[in-house]
């Protein structure tokens, strides 16, 4: 439930990573959306894949606020499918959305590079569920992500991000080559594009729904 704090505090409480330098909140500048006054439940979703998937680019188009990002220069070389990519994540993102007028999505974006993971515990740890998001073309770098999920119980939804020169493969070859049940949505998405992003989360939304036992 919604308790009243402030953006900021709940980033805080949740996780202990470091804030961003220089960043004093993460409502963003005066003028963007509050939180509305009917809101009554707030939900924890983890952000989550390896380096250069769009984690952070996801995070930044779907929030209605302005992101608090941990963006610094990247200290090895760059994948070979991002090789422009100049900065990683060091501690996390975090976004919010309304899905509705009762329902909010605190989004907390993970580190890709393997040396932060030890940040993973804290800003996974609560969450209701998770979106791994994947480059079709090494997909293979994803296999540490999903068995980190399946072993903290977390759900999740795969969502792999359609990069301009990245093949198209139908979801169904790319849950086999990475041999996922077949309730496990998986899902094609552009991080860049905010409609995309949110039918991700709608997706991830109704599969946890889904998972409710009926009483």
């Amino acid at each position: 439930m919604v308790s009243g704090a402030s953006d900021r505090a709940l980033a805080a409480g949740i996780s202990d990573a470091p804030a961003a330098p220089g960043t004093d909140g993460v409502n963003g500048s005066p003028g963007e959306p509050g939180l509305p006054a009917t809101t009554s439940v707030a939900l924890k979703i983890a952000v989550v894949g390896p380096l250069g998937v769009g984690k952070t680019t996801f995070v930044t188009s779907v929030s209605d606020i302005s992101p608090l990002t941990t963006e610094e220069p990247l200290s090895g070389p760059a994948p070979a499918s991002a090789p422009m990519k100049t900065t990683t994540t060091v501690a996390m993102d975090f976004g919010r959305i309304s899905l509705d007028e009762h329902v909010v999505l605190y989004l907390f974006g993970t580190p890709g590079q393997e040396r932060f993971w030890f940040l993973w515990d804290g800003l996974v740890e609560g969450a209701l569920g998770a979106i791994v998001l994947v480059d079709v073309r090494r997909l293979d770098e994803s296999f540490d992500v999903l068995e980190r999920l399946e072993d903290r119980g977390v759900p999740f939804v795969v969502a792999a991000n359609c990069f301009p020169d990245a093949p198209l493969y139908p979801v169904e070859e790319l849950r086999a080559a990475m041999d996922l049940p077949d309730v496990v949505p998986v899902v094609l998405c552009d991080a860049r594009e905010r409609p995309s992003c949110r039918d991700v989360l709608l997706d991830l939304s109704s599969y946890l729904l889904e998972l409710v036992p009926e009483e």
